[in-house]
């Protein structure tokens, strides 16, 4: 029986950074990965084709719809949806094929199979294919889909993400259940290719969990790029064909509809993917929903087994995963590392990007904390007007008392990127009034997060 120092069972962000940082500090490491390729769900079948489909869908609306306004007159787009396709797997291919490298690279050894607990220290590979034993063992084996019990998947018309990664074909009716990430990054893919676009939410306004100020914003923007919205609604059944599906919801007024789409995609969220792991035979507890159950230093019910990522608590972030993997595995070599869940932002990839970092306005009320809040609108930015993105804007809240920033929402041009100053601020504690002195650049974007710093004390400059 294979003997390590550490095994990792899951081979995305979370798993394979952590076996990577390992290897750094001197462990023996063993990556056991249920996928023929590496990089987990991030890589083959979420983040990173999501991204790519969402870049190339933008890129085929500017041709369509934006490129005139720069003075830059081009014949009808033809869309060639089998390229653009293929463009993705090609992306995901040379990243999953890069993460090989970094094992190579690091002496990780890989092992290919789905893992399974035999005990505390031993797991075997596709029910006793193979059984590996280690010192350690942590658990970083990722999410998948949630599946409604009324729309369970036929990978055809009901269908998950991954599937709405690789259509043949554009759909003519896409009914998205769900308004949350997911569901407005694919929703907008497929409306810029040309089909028409619902989703369907429970919630009364889409993506819930972030800023209430932003996630209006974000209602207005895309109802007027053409996604439709039908929020506060519940979908009672679905009736499929081979070709299509019947819809029965009940509106937010309680009435009864019904709708056509040729395709559902079921976006509600995702779930630990521990059912499969035989936890039980290492006595390991979880919660109801699947979720590991761990403490400050990562480590389960069971001394020797840690989990970090989608199957531990917190939001199912990549880069959450890939903060944990490191610091447990820190943590093991005997160093102090720290995770500060409270500065770990979240972006949604549409356009324009949405994006946040620590507490909204709402949150702060529900804790009672004295807030001032300053806004800074990217239509006064001159670099968002000469790029053409006006829309959105910048929040910065800050403690009433002590002016240290508390958290920073962004709806508009380069919102991902833009929410990594916010981040770090945070990160050392920073203020309003730091910022607000912070030279920034011009004419760029992250002025507008200075302009929005200075309007907490009612000192924009040019809002």
């Amino acid at each position: 029986m294979s003997q390590f120092d550490l095994i990792v069972i899951g081979a995305g962000p979370a798993g394979y950074v952590a076996a990577i940082r390992a290897a750094q500090l001197g462990m023996n490491t063993c990556l056991v990965e249920a996928r023929k390729s590496l990089g987990g769900t991030c890589l083959n079948v979420g983040c990173i084709p999501s991204k790519a489909l969402l870049q190339s869908s933008e890129k085929y609306e500017e041709a369509n719809t934006h490129l005139q306004d720069h003075g830059i007159t081009v014949s009808k787009p033809k869309l060639d949806l089998a390229t653009m396709i293929g463009r993705k797997d090609g992306v995901v291919k040379q990243l999953t094929g890069g993460i090989e490298m970094l094992m190579k690279k690091n002496k990780i050894t890989v092992k290919q199979g789905w893992a399974s607990f035999k005990g505390a220290n031993t797991i075997t590979l596709d029910d006793g294919k193979e059984d590996i034993s280690a010192k350690n063992i942590l658990i970083a084996a990722g999410s998948e889909p949630v599946e409604l019990p009324f729309a369970k998947y036929d990978h055809n018309v009901v269908v998950d993400s991954t599937d709405a990664l690789s259509f043949e074909s554009v759909p003519k009716h896409l009914v998205v259940i769900g308004a949350g990430v997911i569901g407005l990054e694919l929703g907008s893919v497929w409306r810029r290719l040309g089909a028409e676009v619902t989703l369907i939410d429970v919630a009364e306004r889409p993506l819930m969990v972030m800023d209430g100020d932003l996630s209006k914003t974000t209602l207005k923007i895309f109802e007027k790029q053409g996604l439709k919205f039908n929020l506060g609604a519940k979908v009672q059944e679905i009736k499929t064909t081979k070709t299509g599906a019947t819809l029965t919801l009940e509106n937010a007024k309680g009435e009864t509809e019904t709708l056509k789409a040729d395709k559902v995609l079921v976006s509600v969220g995702r779930r630990a993917n521990t059912d499969k792991l035989n936890l039980d035979a290492a006595g390991i507890k979880t919660d109801e929903r699947g979720v590991i159950q761990v403490n400050e230093q990562y480590q389960t019910s069971v001394p020797s087994v840690y989990a970090v990522g989608d199957c531990a608590p917190g939001p199912m972030l990549a880069h959450k995963g890939e903060e944990e993997g490191v610091a447990c595995v820190e943590m093991l070599a005997g160093q102090k590392p720290h995770v500060n869940y409270n500065c770990i932002p979240w972006v949604v990839y549409t356009h324009p990007e949405v994006a946040g970092v620590g507490l909204t306005q709402e949150q702060c009320k529900e804790q009672n904390i004295p807030v001032k809040a300053g806004k800074f609108n990217f239509a006064a930015s001159g670099r968002a007007l000469a790029m053409g993105v006006g829309e959105g804007f910048v929040k910065v809240l800050a403690h009433a008392e002590t002016d240290e920033v508390l958290g920073v929402h962004i709806i508009g041009p380069g919102a991902a990127e833009l929410i990594a100053e916010a981040a770090i601020a945070m990160e050392f504690k920073a203020s309003a009034e730091d910022i607000a002195r912070t030279c920034h650049a011009h004419p760029t974007l992250a002025e507008t997060i200075k302009e929005a710093a200075l309007a907490t004390d009612k000192r924009a400059i040019h809002g």
